[in-house]
């Protein structure tokens, strides 16, 4: 019988899952259909749902803490 070490990496998520900054939906690898933005120095991606339901605050440019 194998232990399974605390920081197991199916417990974690690989570095290449890319994660949507609103609802939390992972992907592996930033997806065709969703929207990347920087806002504060920072990348965020957001779902093709949670784009498609903010997307005129998205095109207005507004951070995403306002939608």
């Amino acid at each position: 019988m194998t232990s399974v070490p605390c920081g197991d990496s199916a417990q974690q998520p690989d570095p290449a899952d890319v994660v949507c900054a609103r609802c939390g939906t992972t992907a592996q690898g930033p997806p065709l259909t969703w929207t990347c933005s920087v806002e504060a120095g920072v990348r965020r991606y957001f779902c093709a749902a949670c784009a498609r339901e903010h997307i005129r605050a998205i095109e207005g440019r507004l951070d995403s803490e306002w939608w």
